[in-house]
C-alpha cells in the first residue's frame, strides 16, 4: 500500500504485459514483471488495507491496482472485484478509483452496477499515441471500453476519460485534441494531464533508442503551458473538463473536491459553476490546532510543523514523505503542501519544464 493524492493505493497484484514505455513501474522496480502475480489473497489485502493507519471509513479515497498492473486483465479481473465487492459488503462508502486502459465487457456493468456503497469510479487511460514502441497497447481499446460503459442511462459507477499522457510532438496534432474532445462526450467527465518523466523513464528510454520528449526529468507531471492553453481551445464549456483527478471524480459523483483544490482558484476556472458552488460550500480553512489534532494519529507525523495557513493552502514541515501529507489533506478536504516543493501559481502543481512564468505561493 502507498499514499498517492488520488488515493490510498492497494496493489497486491504486481506485473503487466502492456509495456507502456512511460509506465510508472520502472521508478518502483517493477518493469521486468510482466507477469502478473499475487503477494497476499485478495482477503488479506483488503483486511490490510482498512485497517492500515492512513485509512479513514467512508473518506480515505482508495485506488485499486494502479502502480502495478491493469485491473482488468483477464487474470486480474477477478481480484479487482473480489475487492470491490469485499470493500462493498463492509457498507464502506469511500471513493474507489479503478484505472485501466484494458478492454471491458457488457456484463462488467450488471456486476457493478451490483455495489451499493463504495463510489466506484472508472478512468479510461486514453492517450492516442499510435508509436507502437512507445505503446503497443492501442488506445482504441481504452475508447470502445469507455463507450460500452457509459452507455447505461441509470448506473451508480462513474466514467471518466483519462486523457493521458499529453505529450507534445507524439500526440498533440488537432486530430488527436478533436478525436479526444469526440470521445468525451460518452465520458461523465474528463480529466487531461502530462507526462511523469522521472530518472528510470528517461533512462529506458534512451537505452531503447525512444524519441526523448524533454531534456530534464522532473518530480511532477509536464503538461507545457501551450499544450493546456490547446486543449481548452479545444473543449467547450459545455464537456465538463479538469486539470485534477480528484475534481473529475467529485464532479461526476455530485460531491465536493476531496483534495480541496478550490484554495487555488485558478485550478477551478474551467470548472462547471454547480461545482464551484459545491467545491466553495465545503471551503474550510483549518486551524493549526486542527491540523495537529488530525496528524497525532501518524507516528511519522510527530515532526509537524504548521508554517502558514492561507485560502488556498496549509503549509507544513516536518514530514519525511509525501504520504502523510495525503493523510492530512483528505482529512481535512483542504490543500496541504510541503514547504520543500512549494506549488507555483498558474502552473497547477506541474512540473516548470514549459512554463515561462508563474508566482509562487506564499
Amino acid at each position: 500500500m502507498e499514499y498517492r493524492k488520488s488515493g490510498l493505493s492497494l496493489n497486491h497484484i504486481q506485473g503487466c504485459p502492456l509495456d507502456c514505455a512511460y509506465c510508472i513501474r520502472h521508478t518502483y522496480g517493477l518493469w521486468d514483471q510482466r507477469v502478473p502475480r499475487a503477494l497476499m489473497t485478495d482477503a488479506e489485502a483488503v483486511d490490510e488495507l482498512v485497517n492500515h493507519r492512513y485509512f479513514q471509513p467512508h473518506i480515505t479515497p482508495v485506488q485499486v491496482f494502479n502502480r502495478a498492473t491493469d485491473p482488468f486483465l483477464p487474470n486480474v479481473r477477478p481480484h479487482t472485484f473480489a475487492v470491490l465487492e469485499d470493500l462493498d459488503g463492509r457498507a464502506l462508502r469511500n471513493h474507489v478509483l479503478v484505472i485501466t486502459r484494458h478492454s471491458m465487457k457488457p456484463e462488467d456493468i450488471d456486476r457493478l452496477g451490483q455495489l451499493r456503497h463504495v463510489k466506484v469510479t472508472l478512468l479510461f487511460t486514453y492517450s492516442g499515441i499510435d508509436n507502437r514502441t512507445i505503446e503497443p497497447y492501442p488506445s482504441s481499446v481504452a475508447a470502445e471500453s469507455l463507450k460500452l460503459m457509459s452507455a447505461p442511462e441509470r448506473r451508480r459507477y462513474r466514467t471518466i476519460l483519462y486523457w493521458r499522457p499529453l505529450v507534445p510532438g507524439l500526440n498533440d496534432t488537432d486530430e488527436h485534441l478533436d478525436e479526444a474532445y469526440k470521445l468525451a462526450q460518452h465520458a461523465d467527465a474528463t480529466v487531461f494531464t502530462g507526462l511523469f518523466y522521472r530518472d528510470q523513464i528517461a533512462e529506458y528510454y534512451r537505452a531503447n533508442g525512444l524519441p526523448e520528449p524533454y531534456e530534464d526529468t522532473a518530480r511532477r507531471k509536464i503538461v507545457p503551458e501551450t499544450l493546456e492553453r490547446r486543449v481548452l481551445v479545444a473543449f467547450d464549456s459545455g464537456t465538463p473538463l479538469f486539470r485534477k483527478t480528484s475534481c473529475a471524480v467529485a464532479y461526476a459523483h455530485g460531491l465536493p473536491d476531496y483534495n480541496g483544490h478550490y484554495g487555488i482558484r485558478e485550478l477551478c476556472d474551467i470548472c462547471p459553476l454547480s461545482q464551484l458552488e459545491l467545491c466553495a460550500s465545503a471551503h474550510r480553512a483549518p486551524s493549526p490546532d486542527q491540523i495537529r489534532q488530525v496528524a497525532r494519529a501518524l507516528p511519522e507525523a510527530r515532526d509537524l510543523v504548521v508554517v502558514d495557513i492561507t485560502e488556498r493552502a496549509a503549509v507544513v514541515s516536518g514530514l519525511e514523505t509525501e504520504q502523510p501529507r495525503y493523510y492530512l489533506q483528505h482529512a481535512l478536504g483542504f490543500q496541504v503542501h510541503d514547504v520543500r516543493h512549494p506549488h507555483v501559481q498558474r502552473r497547477h502543481g506541474r512540473a516548470d519544464i514549459g512554463w515561462k512564468d508563474g508566482k509562487q505561493d506564499a
